[in-house]
């Protein structure tokens, strides 16, 4: 029999009995972080966020609503240089909003707020995609479609690289979508279902966070859902 042939073979039998995902994940270095079935490895308050069909929720409602945005933080330690990726699905009014945390810190003293770098997301497409700087004084960072170099608050160059209403037609607002964030560096990118949505290389030497923690927000204001599953991360050498 051909060697072509047995491998293909083989490769069709590996494929019977684990997911292509967990295939890949193995060969590429990716390791889950999130069991499935519990928030062990997660710090939040559990109001708001618990574990229902293998994702974690974040749910407000108008008995139990978010004083201020909150988070669910990876309590496993620091992240600098990965990529992350995920499923994520988003539900409630247009004002839905929630984002991934990386590369922050404790904001206020409290276990569950966080600033720093924030891959947005949102219902009502406005923010979806961008990167925010979340209780930092620097607001949007890259607004979708762009390319971002910044040297200071108010100082960046900015490339129109894509059409954000294209990039917004892409996203599935009413199911799950797949988000990768890659930090390599000072070197930001986010992805959505395969597409750049904002690619930011930040050289302020003031805000520029090389390492911090990883989180899920729930936003202040009307009821809203939001789920994570599929969480898998890859650590890259500095």
């Amino acid at each position: 029999m051909p060697r072509p042939f047995l491998l293909f073979a083989f490769v069709l039998l590996v494929l019977q009995f684990d997911p292509v995902s967990n295939v890949f994940a193995q060969d590429e270095g990716f390791k889950p972080i999130f069991d499935g079935k519990s928030l062990a490895g997660w710090t939040g308050n559990e109001k708001f966020w618990r574990v229902e069909d293998a994702a974690i929720v974040g749910e407000s409602t108008e008995d139990n609503k978010v004083d201020v945005n909150r988070f669910l933080v990876w309590d496993q330690g620091e992240v600098d240089d990965f990529v992350l990726r995920l499923k994520f699905r988003v539900s409630g009014t247009d004002r839905a909003n929630s984002g991934v945390q990386f590369r922050s810190e404790l904001f206020d003293g409290e276990k569950d707020r966080l600033s720093g770098y924030q891959a947005d997301i949102d219902r009502s497409g406005k923010f979806i995609g961008i990167l925010y700087s979340e209780r930092t004084g620097r607001g949007i960072l890259c607004k979708r479609g762009e390319k971002v170099t910044l040297r200071g608050k108010k100082d960046k160059d900015v490339e129109q690289v894509s059409n954000p209403a294209d990039l917004l037609k892409a996203i599935d607002m009413d199911g799950w979508n797949e988000m990768e964030i890659s930090a390599r560096g000072n070197h930001l990118v986010t992805r959505i279902n395969g597409k750049v949505t904002s690619d930011v290389t930040d050289e302020d030497r003031q805000q520029y966070k090389k390492s911090g923690l990883l989180g899920f927000q729930i936003h202040v204001g009307p009821p809203m859902k939001i789920e994570f599953k599929d969480i898998l991360l890859k650590r890259l050498p500095l």
